[in-house]
């Protein structure tokens, strides 16, 4: 019906929108907008044109247009994913625009300024933060019309209840990744050649027929021979082989405001939002995005179900309220199988604080997670396959040695399962970067039976991990501790440099970035950096470890008092022989001869037969500044009563 001013039509609604956007503009918002306008121009723009489409408005980072035909509005998105996708691939990761794309079909209202309006526009707007970066979404009444006439493979996500829509919407997905693996189309093929088309299609659907059959074949074959494939799996598309569901699968649930005060409900969607990518982190690890999890906020939720419906085993809800001046965070992570609470916590801080409080309980809640979830993944491996373990099983394993506090046996442990995977799969990436840093460890500690071959094989192996995953902050915390084993600290902390701008939250190599300072001779300026990632983990399984570097600092600089109760937290923690070395030369410089004694008989129980001498030549560092300063430690385990031992290369006694 035609009015003076506007009509009501039936039209194919295309919206894009740039993931992260905000957060872009806020980094580097001159360089951003220059990134978004060349987007536009050089892709959005030409794409929607070539599909016969136009441009409704353009406001922000969002584009949203109208299209004759929902085959051309998804063939144009597919297109624009594409040339998106092949544009940033070689982007730093603060650089690279990705968008999400919703399309419908619905009765719209057309102003006649050209604005459209009404629920075609807004099942639109609902659909796009459903879909992945690099991804679409579309409505059923847009998959109806395309299902015969485009190659792709939708995922059928079920029907979804938006705000303001009266019936529920049928939701499909294209993800990023099937879209590449997509054969390429044009959008005039797929449109104006029927005959060629209906072709394809017959081939297609031969192929389909194909895959589906093999795929049953596979399927069956592996069902017969492994019991991973009983397990639940992610939805997907009727007729397509199953997916594994993966074992660090999860979703960040909306962390509830508990204040309800506009304040407080930022700064939840700030943590749900900040876990997210923290969690994402995690090798091996399958997140839900963001924006999929916003679509619970406020809603009463069933975990198990959210399971069943997002593919994830695990999902991770909270709370944050008000507690006077203070602001209290509750987490937990839920079994979405059982139901079960695997893990607890509660963190709190000032609330005049409320930015920097929003880092630290970010960086605490995904340390403790990636410790947590390891463990339940590993305990899950035990228990359902104790006697057949595959590579993936006996890695999870393995790295559940590696999140205890350092001992020799633990490493020893842990580098048998490592190994003992890489035989299964020489390639999987998470027993490459696991073995690289047990070895490196070992190394670094004073545990190698042969240090120059484990820091070669270290320095091969995380080369090739690198090569793969040039992204992952702890592959460049291990490569430091290669460049530490050989006595190279400026790379070594340049290294660290680099982990710590991939992940400013990485506690690990701020603590160890502090530990080479020590090493190089500037122990006045390395406590910070170890006073930040205690604040970052503070329970972390590491923590004594970091203990004992601010303790290390403190005695070089002859701070004896300051040095005792660093060392003696870290051995309250857990018995740490290099603590012991200090504390016991601490305790003798001030005079505590009983503390000293005491400090070296527990030195001996963890390393037997040590020596004053074996302490004079570990070798931890060349600098001349450093060896001044440990000449005090050598000559304090004189002074506990240490053994010295005969040798010609005797260090002589500070006078």
């Amino acid at each position: 019906m035609t009015t003076g001013r506007s009509e009501r039509r039936l039209a194919a609604i295309l919206l894009t929108d740039v993931v992260g956007y905000s957060r872009m503009i806020s980094a580097d918002e001159a360089g951003t907008l220059r990134r978004l306008k060349a987007l536009r121009r050089e892709v959005i723009n030409p794409q929607i044109a070539a599909g016969h489409g136009r441009i409704v408005n353009a406001t922000g980072d969002a584009v949203l247009a109208e299209f004759p035909s929902p085959v051309r509005a998804v063939a144009c998105a597919v297109a624009i994913q594409r040339e998106v996708a092949a544009r940033t691939v070689s982007l730093p990761e603060g650089q690279a625009m990705q968008i999400r794309v919703g399309i419908n079909v619905g009765d719209v209202i057309a102003e006649h300024d050209g604005s459209l309006y009404g629920d075609g526009v807004n099942v639109a707007a609902r659909l796009e933060p459903l879909a992945e970066p690099g991804g679409l979404c579309i409505s059923r009444s847009v998959y109806d019309q395309i299902r015969d006439r485009l190659p792709y493979r939708f995922e059928d996500r079920g029907d979804f209840e938006f705000k303001n829509i009266a019936r529920p919407v049928g939701v499909f997905a294209l993800s990023a990744a099937a879209i590449l693996a997509s054969p390429p189309t044009s959008i005039e093929d797929e449109t104006d050649a029927p005959e060629p088309r209906r072709t394809r299609l017959r081939l297609a659907a031969i192929a389909g027929l194909l895959a589906i059959v093999i795929g049953i074949g596979v399927a069956w074959w592996l069902g017969a021979s492994s019991p991973r494939m009983a397990e639940k799996t992610l939805a997907v598309q009727a007729g397509l082989p199953p997916k594994v569901l993966p074992p660090l699968s999860m979703v960040v649930l909306p962390f509830t405001n508990l204040s309800r005060e506009a304040e407080q409900d930022f700064f939840a969607d700030g943590i749900t939002e900040d876990m997210t990518t923290e969690v994402s982190r995690f090798p091996g690890s399958f997140v839900i995005a963001a924006n999929t999890a916003f679509t619970y906020k406020g809603k009463a939720v069933d975990v198990k179900q959210i399971g069943h419906e997002l593919g994830v085993r695990y999902a991770l809800e909270g709370s944050v309220r008000r507690a006077g001046e203070k602001v209290v965070l509750n987490a937990q992570l839920i079994s979405t199988e059982t139901g079960a609470n695997i893990w607890a916590d509660r963190f709190e801080g000032d609330r005049g604080r409320l930015n920097e409080l929003q880092v630290e309980f970010v960086a605490r809640l995904a340390r403790s997670l990636d410790v947590e979830l390891t463990q339940a993944e590993s305990v899950r491996s035990l228990r359902e396959r104790p006697n057949n373990p595959d590579a993936s099983d006996l890695a999870m394993r393995a790295w559940a040695f590696l999140n205890k506090p350092r001992s020799k046996d633990t490493y020893k442990t842990a580098r048998s399962l490592f190994e003992e995977a890489l035989k299964i799969e020489p390639d999987l990436p998470l027993a490459i970067l696991g073995l690289a840093k047990v070895m490196i460890n070992n190394a670094v500690a004073g545990w190698s039976e042969n240090k120059q071959n484990d820091i070669e094989v270290t320095n091969n192996l995380i080369k090739k991990y690198i090569d793969l995953y040039p992204n992952d902050a702890v592959a460049f915390v291990v490569k430091g501790e290669v460049f530490r084993a050989m006595k190279k600290f400026d790379e070594a902390a340049s290294m660290y440099d680099v982990a710590i701008a991939i992940n400013h939250n990485l506690a690990l190599a701020h603590a160890l970035k502090g530990h080479v300072s020590t090493l190089s001779g500037r122990a006045s300026v390395a406590t910070p950096e170890e006073f930040i990632a205690i604040q970052l983990s503070p329970r972390d399984p590491l923590i004594n470890t970091w203990y004992y570097y601010v303790c290390h600092a403190s005695i070089h600089l002859k701070h004896w008092d300051d040095a005792i109760p660093w060392c003696s937290k870290s051995v309250a923690l857990s018995p740490y022989w290099l603590a012991y070395v200090d504390l016991a030369a601490a305790y003798a410089w001030t005079g505590k001869d009983a503390e000293a004694k005491a400090a070296v008989v527990e030195l001996l129980k963890l390393m037997p037969g040590y020596t004053v001498q074996k302490w004079a030549n570990a070798g931890w560092s060349d600098n001349p500044t450093f060896l001044a300063e440990y000449a005090y430690i050598i000559e304090g385990l004189r002074k506990a009563g240490l053994a010295e031992e005969a040798t010609s290369a005797m260090v002589k006694p500070v006078p």
